[in-house]
C-alpha cells in the first residue's frame, strides 16, 4: 500500500503543518506582529504545501518527487525565518520545518 510506504513522510508533513499553523496563529497574537510578517507568510506557505503533499501522497500522485522538492524548499525557508525569532512557537516550528525538509530531500535522493 502506497500510504504505508510513505508513512514516515506523511507523519512528518502533518507534524510540520500543525507546527506552522500554531506558529502562524501565535505570531498574529504577538505584541509587535509587524515584525513577524515574513514569518507569518512563510508559516502559511509551509502549512499549505505540507497539507497538499500529505493529501497528494494519499491519493497516489505521480508528482510526489516534484512536490517533495518544492515542499523541502518551502520548509527550509520557513525554518530559517523561524530560527530568527526567539519565541518558543517559532523555535518549535523551525525544528519541525527542518525535519520535514530533511525527510522530503531524503525521499527524492
Amino acid at each position: 500500500m502506497l500510504q504505508e510506504q510513505y508513512r514516515t513522510i506523511i507523519e512528518t508533513l502533518h507534524e510540520c503543518m500543525v507546527a506552522c499553523n500554531h506558529c502562524y496563529d501565535a505570531c498574529l497574537k504577538e505584541e509587535n506582529s509587524n515584525m513577524m510578517v515574513e514569518c507569518i507568510r512563510l508559516d502559511r506557505e509551509c502549512a499549505d504545501i505540507c497539507a497538499y503533499l500529505e493529501q497528494a501522497i494519499g491519493r497516489g500522485t505521480p508528482f510526489i518527487f516534484d512536490l517533495a522538492q518544492v515542499c523541502a524548499s518551502i520548509c527550509e525557508a520557513c525554518g530559517n525565518e523561524c530560527q530568527n525569532h526567539q519565541h518558543e512557537h517559532c523555535q518549535k516550528c523551525a525544528e519541525a520545518c527542518m525535519e520535514c525538509a530533511k525527510v522530503c530531500r531524503n525521499l527524492i535522493a
